[in-house]
Order: structure tokens, then C-alpha cells, then sequence
């Protein structure tokens, strides 16, 4: 008799700090997690860089605030290394505005786990944009990778800081936009596949400005490739444990191998 083996994977905005918070995280058991806003190892102390270990990825603009990935099991990871330019066409305009490159957008960290998914760490910044921040950068980057995501084994996930209840009528880069998307190349959000809620309407909450409970929102996501998602579980964490360590709670999925 055959048995599935199961990758857990926990994304988790860590609000800084990881160095501080690594034996909390580590009680998820997770086979791989993906840090948003932790601090670059190998510039950090002696005990999280040994925490780390070898078999880690680390993107960010500055040392203490980027996208960590993190084998805890052995898995293998491998950054890769996704160049490419945008022009929308048909404007009669000479504006740099409408092309735009990967290098400018933030932040995206693609890798391979084990020659077989294809995962997109994602954590969307302002980047110093009135009109394309968050949403609008994720937005930008699948304009120009559509082809490499369009595929079987993706996984997309991070802090998107971007929910429906946000989306402004005369943008066509909304939060509801990119999902449609996304849906229309075969990759869905997990946790609306599961619970049927509507983008928007989520019941329960992944972010807790300043840490008050009454200030909630859902702006971390997980979205799979579809050959993925059915065989998927999804868990948002407690904010009553979580809230001392962070503004955000880890969301934490499987992967049925």
C-alpha cells in the first residue's frame, strides 16, 4: 500500500524579530515556512544564523526587514532568478509609467522546492507608489510572469497587505482583479475554497493593527495551482497565542505529496 506524504508549510508576517521568536514558530512543526518582514541571517546573531542553518533563502531591501524561506526537514529550495519587463500597449503616451520591470517591485522571492513546486513568497509593499502600492505590485508581477505561473505545483503566498473591501471602482489592478485573474489561469485562494466565503467577507482575521483585536483584517493569503488545492487543509492560528509575538497569525497548509 502506497501513502501520500504530507508537506506543512506555515507563511507568517513575524513583525521583526524573528531571532526572538524562532522556538514559538518551530512548535508548528512546519516542513517549510515563509517569514514575511524577519531579519537577514547571516547578519544577525550567532544563534539565529545557526538557527537557519544552511538550508535557507533571504530577500529584502534592508538587513533586518525581508522575506525569509526556511527548510526545516531537508527539503530541497532554489531561488530562482525571474527577470522580465511589462509595457502595457495601445497608450498614446511616451510615459515611462507603463513599462516597468521585476527588479522595481516589492517584494517577491520565486523558488522550487524539491524540483516540484514552484512557490512565490510574497510580501507587497508601498514601494513608493501612489497608485500601484500593494495590490498594484502584486498586480505588475504577474503581468510579467503570467507564463511561468500559469502551471500545475504553484503556490502563491505571503502578506498581501490587499482585501476586496479596499478595491477602488476606476483601478483595474483591484484586489478583486487579481483574484479574477489568478482564477482565470487555474489558481484559487485556499482559504475561499474552503469555507465559501466571499473575498471581502472573510469571518476570520490574519492581521491586527497595532495589535487590537477590533481592528482586524484578512490580508495574508495562500493560493494554489488547482491540480493543489483539493487535496489541501488550511489553518489560521489562535491571535490570543500569536498576538504577543506578532500583528499577524501564521496560516499554516498542507501539501499532499
Amino acid at each position: 500500500m502506497s501513502h501520500s506524504k504530507i508537506m506543512k508549510i506555515v507563511s507568517w508576517n513575524c513583525n521583526g524579530a524573528l531571532r526572538r521568536k524562532t522556538e514559538q514558530i518551530d512548535k508548528l512543526g512546519a516542513d517549510i515556512l515563509v517569514i514575511q518582514e524577519c531579519e537577514n541571517p547571516i547578519l544577525s546573531t550567532k544563534k539565529y544564523r545557526q538557527w537557519a542553518g544552511n538550508n535557507y533563502l533571504w530577500h529584502g531591501e534592508t538587513k533586518n526587514k525581508g522575506i525569509g524561506i526556511f527548510s526545516r526537514n531537508r527539503h530541497k529550495i532554489k531561488r530562482l532568478q525571474w527577470d522580465g519587463q511589462f509595457s502595457i500597449k495601445g497608450l498614446k503616451t511616451n510615459s515611462k509609467a507603463i513599462t516597468w520591470t521585476s527588479n522595481e517591485l516589492k517584494s517577491f522571492l520565486p523558488v522550487m522546492i524539491d524540483d516540484k513546486y514552484l512557490l512565490v513568497a510574497i510580501w507587497t509593499k508601498k514601494a513608493n507608489s501612489l497608485n500601484f502600492g500593494y495590490i498594484g505590485q502584486l498586480w505588475k508581477y504577474i503581468q510579467i510572469h503570467r507564463e511561468k505561473i500559469h502551471r500545475d505545483n504553484i503556490i502563491l503566498c505571503g502578506d498581501f497587505n490587499s482585501n476586496a473591501i479596499w478595491d477602488v471602482s476606476d483601478r483595474w489592478w483591484n484586489h478583486s482583479d487579481v483574484v479574477h485573474e489568478l482564477e482565470e489561469i487555474g489558481i484559487f485562494s485556499l482559504y475561499h475554497y474552503i469555507t465559501k466565503e466571499l473575498h471581502g467577507k472573510e469571518t476570520q482575521k490574519t492581521f491586527y493593527m497595532h495589535r487590537k483585536k477590533n481592528k482586524s483584517y484578512h490580508i495574508d493569503y495562500v493560493f494554489l495551482s488547482r491540480n493543489l488545492i483539493g487535496n489541501s487543509t488550511l489553518q489560521i492560528h489562535s491571535v490570543d497565542h500569536w498576538i504577543g509575538f506578532s500583528d499577524h497569525v501564521p496560516m499554516e497548509f498542507t501539501l499532499k505529496a
